[in-house]
C-alpha cells in the first residue's frame, strides 16, 4: 500500500508519435485547453521522477522511499531540507543516471516540474518560488501562452517547438549523435485539483525515444555537470 499518492499519468497528445501500448491519450484535449486561461510549455527532461517529501524521496512508486545508487545524492539533499518541506510535495526530473538522453550542458541533476499540497497542484508560479527557497531549479519553459484558438495552428506550433534542442544540448547515447529535446508537457499554469490532474496536463513525446532496456541499471553512468570540478557531483 502506497504511503503517498504518487505522480497522476500524463496524457498524450493525439499527435505525439512517441505512445507506448501503455500510455493513454487525451482525445479530447483541445476541449480540456479551452478551458486552461495560462498554458505554460516546458521541456520534458529524460530522467527519473523523483518526489521529495516529509516521508522521504520516492521514485514513481510511493510504497515506500527509493533507495537507489543514482539517488543517493538527492537523499543526502532531502536530509537538509526534509523539516522545512511541511505538507509540500516537491516533484521533480533526476538527471544523475543518463537514460537514452546525455545532455552536455546540465547545471543541476535534479530539475523542478510541480508541486503539490494535500489535494491541489500548486500554479507555476508558486512552484519557482518554492523551488527558489529550497534553492532548486525549474525544468526550462519553453514557450507560454493564452487560451489556443485554433487547433491547427496550435497542432503545427507545438510541432515546431519539440523539434528544438532544448536548453542542455541532447545527445542520443544510442546513436551517438546530437538529438532534439524529448519533449513538451504542457500545464496549467494556474492552481487544479489533484482529481482533475488529466485535464490540466498533457505531453509531446518524439518517436523512438527510448533506447534503453530493462538492465539499464546494472551498468548506469552519472550525468555529468559543466560547472563541476574534481568529485563534486551536485544534488
Amino acid at each position: 500500500m502506497a504511503i503517498s499518492q504518487k505522480y497522476g499519468r500524463t496524457y498524450h497528445y493525439p499527435f505525439s508519435p512517441g505512445t507506448t501500448s501503455d500510455d493513454r491519450i487525451a482525445h479530447d484535449y483541445w476541449e480540456h485547453l479551452q478551458h486552461i486561461p495560462n498554458l505554460i510549455h516546458t521541456e520534458k527532461l529524460d530522467g527519473e521522477n523523483n518526489c521529495l517529501s516529509k516521508l522521504g524521496v520516492f521514485a514513481r512508486s510511493h510504497a515506500a522511499p527509493t533507495t537507489s545508487a543514482w539517488t543517493e545524492s538527492l537523499r543526502r539533499f532531502w536530509q537538509l531540507v526534509k523539516h522545512d518541506l511541511g505538507d509540500l510535495e516537491i516533484f521533480g526530473e533526476n538527471l544523475y543516471a543518463i537514460h537514452s538522453i546525455e545532455y552536455r550542458k546540465l547545471e543541476h541533476h535534479y530539475y523542478v516540474f510541480g508541486i503539490r499540497e494535500h489535494d491541489r497542484w500548486l500554479s507555476w508560479e508558486e512552484t519557482r518560488f518554492y523551488a527558489d527557497m529550497l534553492d532548486l531549479p525549474t525544468v526550462p519553459i519553453v514557450k507560454k501562452e493564452e487560451t489556443p484558438k485554433e487547433q491547427q495552428q496550435f497542432e503545427t506550433e507545438m510541432l515546431a517547438l519539440v523539434n528544438g534542442a532544448g536548453a542542455f544540448e541532447p545527445y542520443d547515447v544510442h546513436d551517438k549523435t546530437a538529438t532534439t529535446m524529448e519533449g513538451i508537457v504542457s500545464r496549467n499554469a494556474d492552481r487544479y485539483s489533484v482529481d482533475t490532474f488529466a485535464q490540466n496536463v498533457f505531453k509531446y513525446v518524439r518517436k523512438g525515444h527510448v533506447k534503453t532496456d530493462e538492465h539499464w541499471t546494472r551498468n548506469w553512468k552519472r550525468a555529468a555537470l559543466i560547472n563541476e570540478g574534481g568529485k563534486y557531483v551536485g544534488i
